[in-house]
């Protein structure tokens, strides 16, 4: 069957409709058109990709920051809750020295020392009470251990505890000790831990890049009748009841690299300006915050002479 072309279009070419020739006419881009809008395209994810790297850089520095400050505040205040109670003593309520018609009468006592061949079942507060060493530093915070009644506890609980949580309530213990020190294993650089009445040192806290301790007691031998407070060391203690404040210093650096230009600086434990930048290892490319604290002690300087 022979077909016919429709002869409304039949060699006539001015015949089609304005919409059908529009419509043959539209073959397509160019070449050209085609790169504008990649280029564009492509200029676009960069701007997005470029902001997004700097919004994750300012997310991690301030995460960071965050990371340390809490750490930072975590392990002050164990160690201020253990040397605010160092040289703490029980009071007796009933030393029996004196008897009395009604028992609010009775005159109460506090028990300044307790003997016994066991370490940890003596307490004196002129030796026990702090104690430290210059290398490798350490700080330790020793106070009295004691039971008292608990309500809701048929027997009386010891509601004092040391750095990891001891001793257990039916310990013999007398003596409660909290000993702060790094971990002196090469290969873990950076743990403080904490130890105390015999129990293994547990972490408290990493990336510690510096850990002082420096002590303050009262000077009178300098100024005869004009008493100063003066700042030593641990081997410049002559008597451990004497001191009166301890001063602790902690820099801590952070776990994310970022760029660091030369002159970023931080102020360590000793008053030195370090350039982070130049640091290497584990510190390297990160941030340092410095940390310092004053305790003051329940004594103030009174323990081993007046008590």
């Amino acid at each position: 069957m022979q077909q016919t072309e429709h002869p409304q279009f039949f060699g006539r070419p001015n015949s089609i409709p304005a919409s059908r020739r529009r419509l043959l006419g539209q073959y397509g881009v160019s070449l050209i058109e085609l790169m504008i809008g990649i280029a564009v395209g492509l200029l676009v994810v960069a701007v997005a990709m470029g902001a997004l790297m700097v919004s994750r850089g300012v997310t991690g520095t301030v995460g960071d920051a965050s990371g340390i400050q809490q750490q930072a505040a975590y392990v002050l205040r164990v160690m201020g809750l253990q040397l605010r109670q160092a040289g703490s003593m029980r009071l007796n309520l009933d030393p029996g020295t004196t008897a009395a018609a009604e028992t609010y009468l009775i005159p109460v006592a506090f028990e300044t020392a307790i003997s016994s061949a066991n370490s940890m079942e003596s307490f004196n507060p002129a030796i026990n009470t702090l104690g430290g060493t210059d290398s490798p530093v350490s700080l330790t915070a020793g106070s009295r251990r004691y039971t008292e009644p608990v309500f809701g506890s048929s027997t009386e609980q010891a509601l004092v505890r040391n750095c990891v949580g001891g001793p257990a309530d039916n310990s013999p213990h007398v003596r409660l000790e909290s000993v702060f020190a790094l971990d002196p294993d090469p290969t873990k650089p950076g743990v403080l831990r904490c130890a105390g009445n015999g129990a293994a040192a547990q972490p408290i806290a990493d990336n510690v890049a510096n850990f002082q301790v420096r002590y303050i007691v009262q000077d009178n031998t300098t100024t005869p009748g004009i008493p100063t407070l003066k700042t030593v060391n641990a081997s410049g203690v002559t008597s451990w009841g004497q001191v009166q404040a301890v001063e602790v210093c902690l820099v801590f650096y952070g776990t994310e690299a970022m760029d660091l230009p030369s002159g970023s600086n931080y102020i360590d434990c000793d008053g030195s300006t370090v350039d982070m930048s130049t640091l290497t290892g584990k510190r390297a490319r990160r941030m340092h915050i410095a940390f310092h604290n004053v305790f003051q002690l329940r004594s103030q300087g009174l323990i081993g002479s007046v008590l």
